[in-house]
């Protein structure tokens, strides 16, 4: 019998050791995708990989307490909150059924005597105040705002819509956009998840910012053991998503540009698409998404998809589920080009001969063409 615990920790050493060698071999002779162009292939995952370098998080971070607790309300109020539809009917009918009033047929005729509307958001409301008491509240500026942010747009815009929305200052502004790069190079774009949300005027930029991540981690959690199994890493996926999201004319053309993306890489040719460039060129008066010109292509950037292969460094907007699920998903297609028409309808083609075919006979010679 072994009695003494120094020789059981060196076998128990050598057995992990044993261990870990046959799962690294099971690892390195495991099966590998098909080769087919419709198929995401195991070659393709190691070409993304080695595009450029990608970020050191493996898989989203979480947020603590994020989204935060409601702001306390002073002792006897409640929150009543305005949707972002709500008539003056609605309005007073929600309040009748909350107790804050007894009559909403009366509560209309109040709220119309005003010749202001009462504006989307939270509001401050006790149910001892008078109906005329609750108008004027209702009447005032709401200490929590809906926010919309749609799919498809960089931060920059989302801190603009930010700002308008709570009266942020150029510092406040500021902060906004640096707060998540700070959590990691993974943060600096693609994260902010669009949705419409409801925001405390008051609340410190930084943690709206987490408010926005902590809504991406509990919509993309559940795609991660997806991409686990097709081993790829998130934060490279979740990068041509962000160019799935702006460069499909619809949700529905969404997986065949993804096929199509998901093909070019494959086959190791540039993406060759606008949405990357329009990203490195940024605003230079006309909006940060302008149509390219013949002469940013010469952009000297790792965004320039015309220049360099594979996938730029990180995210090039903030995509929204349907994206995500089309990169995951991609159209079964031969496809290595598309084009938009003027009704924004997609025309793809296996075959550059067959493309110029469609430029000829979609897009009318001399427009701005996007490809």
């Amino acid at each position: 019998m072994i009695n003494s615990p120094k020789i059981w920790f060196s076998i128990l050493v050598i057995l992990f050791a044993i261990g870990g060698y046959f799962l690294l071999a099971h690892s390195d002779n495991s099966e590998r995708f098909s080769n087919s162009p419709k198929k995401i292939t195991e070659a393709l995952v190691e070409t993304i990989a080695d595009s450029v370098t990608g970020p050191v998080g493996l898989t989203p971070k979480k947020e603590n307490n994020i989204p935060p607790p409601e702001p306390p309300l002073p002792e006897g109020t409640d929150r009543f909150v305005v949707s972002l539809t709500d008539d003056n009917e609605q309005i007073a009918q929600k309040l009748a059924d909350a107790g804050f009033i007894t009559d909403a047929s009366a509560f209309v005729n109040i709220l119309e005597k005003s010749k202001t509307a009462v504006l989307p958001g939270a509001y401050k409301l006790s149910q001892e105040m008078t109906p005329t008491q609750i108008s004027q509240v209702l009447h005032g500026k709401p200490y929590m705002k809906w926010v919309f942010i749609k799919e498809g747009l960089r931060k920059e815009e989302i801190a603009t819509i930010l700002s308008n929305a709570l009266g942020w200052s150029a510092k406040d502004k500021s902060a906004w956009l640096t707060a998540g790069e700070a959590k990691g190079p993974e943060y600096v774009e693609g994260v902010y998840y669009p949705d419409t949300y409801l925001i405390p005027v008051d609340e410190e930029p930084a943690v709206i910012a987490g408010r926005l991540i902590s809504k991406f981690n509990e919509k993309f959690v559940p795609y991660l053991p997806m991409f686990t199994a097709k081993n790829i890493n998130w934060a490279r996926a979740l990068t041509l998503a962000s160019i799935v999201q702006r460069e499909a004319a619809n949700n529905t053309d969404m997986p065949l540009i993804a096929g199509i993306l998901w093909n070019r890489l494959n086959q190791n040719m540039t993406l060759g698409v606008d949405a990357t460039l329009q990203y490195a060129r940024g605003d230079t008066g006309a909006g940060f998404w302008a149509p390219i010109t013949l002469a940013d292509k010469e952009i000297n950037s790792p965004f320039n998809t015309y220049k360099y292969k594979g996938l730029p460094p990180h995210p090039i907007s903030n995509p929204g589920v349907v994206a995500i699920e089309a990169t995951l998903n991609p159209a079964a297609t031969d496809c290595l080009y598309y084009l938009h028409d003027r009704d924004r309808v997609t025309h793809c083609a296996t075959t550059y001969e067959e493309h110029q075919e469609n430029i000829q006979k979609y897009l009318v010679e001399g427009e701005n063409i996007s490809l």
